[in-house]
Parts: structure tokens; C-alpha cells; sequence
């Protein structure tokens, strides 16, 4: 990859910085969509690309390459660290990650052992090491976030209600305050690992704890929260927390040591700020309106620009990932026409 000069206005967006124009990058902006994506999952599974620091940075340089866009995001998975923390998990194709042995009482905490990125992971550092030669962006590691990892260890896997893992919550409520105290340390200690490595900005995933009331969130998770982005804070990394239905959550979390608010298409930019959210903002395009024509698509995201540009700290992505019927012409396309439009007004 030719040397180009460090892009680093997503980096300035996240410290609410003046910007040239509005920075893009897409959540799962590497997957099924893209056909050298197909090509190489045909060759290696999801963790044997994790494993492999050479196919991971190409995976991961890709998007970059083909959209333009201006930030990187490791390839990987949530549960890549739990894996390596001993618990049992496979990613499923079309389903996602499945633990054949479901957490269910604080014995089951005792299959946990310590993560030590170094000796469990190096290949993640070493991924990381190679992007920062290869990239003129920056590169984001990322985290999934307790609630959102515990869900998949109690259900066992993907969940529509998250019951299970709530009715943990409320009939163990030690063994879960244990279960995140476990989750948040070997949280912390891989994104450490992974700024340590040459991560510029960190996102913090907790796709699902939109399924938490807001005086739950304040009871069993805002201290676990508060905790990662306290230490991710001492580092000088930016931090994003992103969640996918959390427009009720989004007062607790402006009390957070995080830096950016991620938000989906439910709740606008400008009802996040009404809200007196003083942080920057990312989002926050519905991922199906990738396939609505060209002309719709248009006067969406020039309507959620016009907001997102009021006020300095603002990132373009989507309110939630990429999926594989996305045709990335229209990705590339919209990027260059989020940057074009937001240079000149």
C-alpha cells in the first residue's frame, strides 16, 4: 500500500476538534458483502482469520482500500478474547457465537482463567502492529461489553428477549456482579493490549443491552461501565460506546467516562443533544436504507449530516453493522458523497 499522509479526522471528531469535513467509517464495514471477504472465509474460519495476522490486516486494510473511508476497525470477534479466556465458543455462519456450555451459577465462573494477550493473543497485537505500517487511517480495536457477552454465555447464543439473562440478573444478583467483575477485567486487559499495540481509538460493543431498562442499566451495569472507560481514559485513547436501541440509556451513559456516543436510527441527532448529551456523536443511518434508492438514501443522510454538523464531534456510520445484501458501489459512493457534501457546507 502506497504511504499516503495520516488521515486523522475521525481522530479529531472524536475529541470534538474542528474537521475539513465529516469522517466515515461503517460498523462491519469488513464482511459477507464484500466478495474478497467470501473468498478468503472459504479458506479460514472467523478465528483462523483472527489467528492469521497477515489475512486479519487484509481483511481488516480492505474497506479501507475499497470506500475510503476514514477509520479502520480490527477484524475480530467479541468472543475472541473469551475464547482465549477458556471458555468453549464457536462462531456459527448466519447465526453467531454459540457456547456449547451455558454460565448458570458462580461455579461456572471458575472456567474462566486470567487473559494474557501476550501469551493468548499475540496474533492480535501482531495484526495490529502490521496495520500501523499499512494504514493512513486510523485503526480502532474494540471490546464487546459485559452485558452484551454475558448475554451470549447465558442464553447460550444469540437471543431475541435476553430472559434468561436478565432473570439471571435479578435471581443471582452476586454471581452476576461476579460475571461482570470477570468480564470487565479481561475487557480492560485486551483493549490495553490493544492500544499498547498501536490502537488509536477503541469502540466498546454492547449491541444488545437495549434491552435493559434504564433503572436496571444504573443498578447492574453502569458501575462495570464506568470502570472500562475510566481505565481506557488513563491510556489518552479515544473511546466510543455503541448500543443498539439505547435512546432510553443515553442520559446514563453522557455520565460515563466515554468520549463518543455511538446511536442508531431510532433517536435523531438532534434529540440526542436535546437530551443535553455533551458528548461527540456517531451514527446513525438505518443499515437498510443501503438498499433504498440512491435519491432516498440522499436526502436521509443529508438530513442526519445537517443535524450531525451543528455542533463540533461528530462521526458518520451506521446505527447499526453492515449486512451481506449491502452492495459496496453504494457504500463507496455514499462515502464520497458524505465527504464532498460536508467539505462544501
Amino acid at each position: 500500500m502506497e504511504n499516503k499522509p495520516f488521515n486523522d479526522t475521525f481522530l479529531k471528531a472524536c475529541r470534538k476538534e474542528a474537521v475539513p469535513y465529516i469522517p466515515v467509517w461503517y460498523m462491519r464495514q469488513a464482511g459477507r458483502y464484500q466478495k474478497e471477504y467470501r473468498d478468503i472465509r472459504k479458506k479460514y474460519s472467523f478465528f483462523e482469520i483472527n489467528e492469521n495476522p497477515e489475512v486479519c490486516a487484509k481483511v481488516t486494510r480492505l474497506p479501507v482500500e475499497q470506500l475510503g473511508v476514514d477509520a479502520a476497525i480490527l477484524f475480530a470477534d467479541i468472543m475472541t478474547p473469551i475464547k482465549a479466556s477458556g471458555i468453549e465458543v464457536e462462531i456459527v455462519e448466519g447465526k453467531g457465537p454459540v457456547i456449547a456450555n451455558p454460565i448458570r451459577s458462580m461455579t461456572d465462573l471458575s472456567r474462566f482463567g486470567d487473559l494474557h494477550p501476550e501469551r493468548d493473543l499475540p496474533y492480535i497485537a501482531e495484526t495490529i502492529r502490521l496495520l500501523r505500517e499499512q494504514l493512513s487511517v486510523p485503526l480502532i480495536g474494540f471490546a464487546g461489553a459485559p452485558f452484551t457477552l454475558a448475554s451470549y454465555l447465558i442464553e447460550g447464543g444469540p437471543s431475541k428477549d435476553y430472559h434468561k439473562t436478565k432473570g439471571f440478573m435479578y435471581a443471582q444478583p452476586d454471581v452476576w456482579q461476579a460475571l461482570m467483575d470477570k468480564l470487565a477485567d479481561i475487557m480492560i486487559t485486551y483493549l490495553r493490549s490493544q492500544i499498547e499495540a498501536g490502537a488509536q481509538a477503541v469502540q466498546v460493543f454492547d449491541s444488545w443491552v437495549g434491552a435493559v431498562g434504564a433503572d436496571d442499566y444504573e443498578q447492574y451495569i453502569a458501575p462495570t461501565m464506568e470502570k472500562i472507560f475510566s481505565e481506557i481514559k488513563k491510556t489518552g485513547v479515544p473511546s466510543i460506546y455503541f448500543g443498539s436501541g439505547t435512546a432510553h440509556l443515553l442520559k446514563i451513559w453522557n455520565q460515563l467516562p466515554a468520549d463518543v456516543l455511538s446511536v442508531d436510527w431510532r433517536i435523531s441527532i438532534d434529540e440526542v443533544r436535546a437530551l443535553g448529551v455533551d458528548k461527540a456523536l456517531q451514527g446513525n443511518l438505518d443499515p437498510s436504507m443501503l438498499l433504498a434508492p440512491w435519491e432516498m438514501l440522499f436526502t436521509r443522510v443529508k438530513a442526519i449530516l445537517d443535524q450531525g454538523k451543528k455542533q463540533p464531534g461528530y462521526i458518520f456510520n451506521l446505527g447499526h453493522g453492515i449486512f451481506p445484501e449491502v452492495d459496496g458501489n453504494v457504500l463507496k459512493k455514499l462515502t464520497e458523497w458524505v465527504h464532498d457534501y460536508t467539505k462544501s457546507n
